[in-house]
This record gives structure tokens, sequence and C-alpha cells, in this order.
């Protein structure tokens, strides 16, 4: 992605937040810095600090953790939900994930000191990413108790309703994984279904 391009996206999203003038979001725009990592790009290897914090602008990135050997996909980040963050970059702590690009991705990239100039600059931001980040929390919150309170067929339902732009972007083992059942047992749900809705 040409640099034009990759700033229109960001001047595109950050028209979005009502508090932002038009003249912020343009200087916002030249001040932000963008990545735009290809497809098969580990943003983040577990064990590693995490130096940086990601919002998805394009593309798709997934979050995962080795447990004995085997990748566990813990979350997909897109354009519909996009703030990469967590506690070890707040807290300067190893990862306990690794990150990866499934597609070519466009990214914000922030980092401690990029973020508190912009908030000294643009005291906007503040809010908006205060925001931001609780209504990605309530949506964690929420989705951890589905999960927990769910059958097998009732998390593949939900994550179909959703999360629909995932639905044809991200590999059927992987879908299972993050839902916690076996590839053979998502199978047998979406036979289930089909037969069901015939």
């Amino acid at each position: 992605m040409n640099e034009q391009a990759s700033k229109e996206a960001l001047i595109a999203f950050l028209s979005e937040f009502p508090d932002l003038g038009r003249n912020t979001v343009a200087t916002l725009a030249d001040l932000i810095p963008t990545i735009a990592p290809k497809q098969g790009t580990i943003l983040l290897k577990e064990g590693e600090m995490q130096k940086e914090c990601y919002f998805v602008l394009q593309g798709l990135v997934r979050q995962y953790q080795l447990v004995d050997g085997t990748e566990r996909t813990t979350e997909f980040y897109s354009e519909a939900n996009g703030t990469i963050s967590s506690v070890h970059y707040s807290d300067r702590t190893p990862s306990t994930f690794s990150l990866e690009c499934m597609e070519d991705c466009l990214l914000i990239a922030g980092n401690m000191e990029i973020d508190a100039a912009h908030y000294d600059q643009f005291p906007a931001l503040v809010n908006i990413t205060k925001n931001m980040l609780e209504k990605d929390l309530n949506e964690a919150k929420k989705k951890h108790t589905l999960f927990i309170l769910s059958s097998p067929k009732e998390r593949y339902l939900q994550f179909l309703e959703s999360r629909p732009d995932l639905r044809n972007r991200v590999p059927l083992h992987q879908i299972a994984s993050y839902l916690g059942m076996t590839p053979e047992s998502l199978s047998r749900i979406r036979k289930r279904i089909v037969t069901s809705s015939e």
C-alpha cells in the first residue's frame, strides 16, 4: 500500500470521531505512525517485550499461544475489532502470546512515548482512547461469559453472528481452536446445522 492510500485510510478512521475537528484529523494523519506488514509477518513473538500497541485499519491479525507445542488461537483482530493491546504493553512484561498477520495489513503502530506526546497536544484523544479500551474490555468480558455458558454449537453460532467479517477469511482449524474445540467437532456441528436447515 502506498503512502497516500495509507494516509487516506487513517483519515477515514479518525473522521469517525466527532470530537476531532477536520483540522485535527489532518494534523494527526501526518503524525500518527502506520505500518503495512505483509501476510505472514509475525508482529510479536511469545516471550518478547511488547513495545508497540496496534490498531487494525485494514487486514487481519491473529493472536495465539503455544500450548504443549500446539497453536491455540485466542483472538482475531480486524477492521471490525481493531485494538491490539495488552497488560504486557502497559506493564512492560514478556508477552504470553504471538501476533501474526493473516493478510496484508495496514496498522496504526503506537508506543508510549508517541501516545503521551499526542495526548498532550490533542486532549480529545484521551477520552477517545479511554472509550475504545473500555468498549473492548466490556466486549471481552461479555464474550468470556458467553463462552463459559454456551455449548460448542452455540459458540459457533455466536461466532457467525458476532464476527461475520471472519467467516471466509479464517481457516476452519483456527476457528475451531478459537472456539475451544477440535476441527472434527466443528465439522460435525457445521454438518448438523446444514442438515437441520434443509
